[in-house]
């Protein structure tokens, strides 16, 4: 299995081949579109994230030591940037998640080119994976 880092790299490389914007932001809105819908149960209040302008729900499950996210907006840059997240630490142990540095984001660009709404709704939806994870490790299943 991939480490995050490794992970982050691809996703560095993959926004690297594409100078515009506009071309990134696609592959963004592409990236999200591509993500399996969330499923009806887990679109309650206690998984939508605050601090996000739009919406958007997290859910994390907790398996064989690995904590695997999914998630669903309805803002489609949105949608594709926790998609993103999710790509990179889905499927890695709590530790690996709270130990792990998002460099990707600012690497390929990402804070720059959000909104402040969207830039705090983006470390808003890191926060609540590192929270999630840091749950998971305190109940140490």
């Amino acid at each position: 299995m991939k480490t995050i880092n490794e992970l982050q790299d691809e996703v560095i490389e993959e926004f690297s081949e594409l100078d515009d914007w506009m071309d990134r932001y696609q592959l963004l809105i592409d990236l999200g579109n591509d993500q399996a819908p969330l499923d009806e149960q887990y679109k309650t209040e206690q998984n939508l994230i605050e601090g996000c302008q739009s919406r958007v729900w997290l859910q994390a499950d907790y398996a064989d030591g690995l904590v695997h996210f999914q998630a669903e907006s309805d803002a489609l840059i949105v949608k594709g940037i926790i998609s993103l997240l999710i790509q990179v630490v889905s499927g890695h142990t709590p530790d690996e998640i709270l130990e792990s540095d998002l460099y990707f984001i600012e690497r390929i660009g990402l804070k720059e080119h959000l909104s402040p709404t969207r830039s705090n709704g983006l470390l808003a939806m890191v926060k609540q994976m590192r929270m999630y994870a840091l749950a998971f490790k305190a109940k140490g299943i």
